[in-house]
């Protein structure tokens, strides 16, 4: 079976699958965690290189105060908590986002979990955190201007490949597949330039519904299909236009 080298997933359906049982929304995304780490380990043993889950949008910001804060002490708890096993199954974690406006007791624990799994060299645990696809574009374009500037670099030096290195993800492969939770099929600001040529997975599941049982499902379905990057299928022969 074809496996993906990079996943992407937006973990999408926290809130609505607490409230379709009548809980706080906190208690959706504490279930959630639970799947984070089911995810994980099962992306790392079929083999899948790297794995970007989607955490915390610029635009989350905009939620009740309490839930922003509930979520940054969860990511700082669940980081100290799982950092031994990402050692042990040789998991290197880094974080892609801007780190403007982040708590300080997150960055200090994005920064030492980063260090201690600096020389893992197994599946790459991508946390997209406090990350807009769009703010990543300009903090890219802003990067090369200022390289123009001082001379660093000519007009014919950018290139799709000098772009990609001032992304956050820069280093990352572009992701094989996206899979999105909660029965939603947008992508929701997120891996806007990296997504270009990526296969898509939307099911209705809620994230905290999403077992390793459905991900084996979506990896199942990317085997499937025939990526050919925009290129003619020469096997298959050319309708006639009527």
């Amino acid at each position: 079976m074809s496996i993906p080298v990079h996943i992407a997933i937006i973990m999408d359906g926290n809130g609505r699958w607490a409230k379709a049982r009548g809980l706080l929304r906190t208690q959706g995304h504490l279930e959630g965690v639970k799947r984070v780490s089911e995810i994980i380990e099962a992306a790392s043993n079929a083999g899948v290189k790297a794995l970007t889950l989607y955490t915390f949008s610029t635009e989350n910001w905009t939620r009740p105060e309490a839930e922003v804060s509930m979520l940054m002490q969860t990511m700082i708890n669940v980081l100290g908590q799982k950092l031994k096993q990402l050692c042990e199954k040789n998991v290197r974690f880094r974080v892609s986002g801007r780190r403007a406006g982040v708590p300080e007791g997150v960055l200090e624990t994005f920064d030492r979990v980063t260090a201690e799994t600096a020389k893992n060299t197994g599946m790459v645990l991508n946390i997209a955190f406090n990350y807009g696809g769009r703010q990543e574009i300009l903090d890219a374009v802003r990067s090369l201007v200022q390289d123009a500037v001082a001379g660093r670099i000519s007009a014919e030096g950018v290139t799709d490949e000098a772009f990609s290195a001032r992304l956050y993800t820069a280093g990352l492969p572009d992701p094989d597949l996206l899979i999105r939770t909660s029965g939603e099929t947008r992508i929701s600001n997120f891996l806007l330039w990296q997504l270009s040529y990526a296969e898509f997975y939307f099911t209705d599941k809620c994230w905290p519904d999403f077992t390793v049982e459905e991900f084996n499902k979506a990896l199942v379905d990317y085997s499937k299909r025939e990526r050919r990057f925009g290129a003619i299928d020469v096997a298959a022969p050319e309708k006639k236009r009527s």
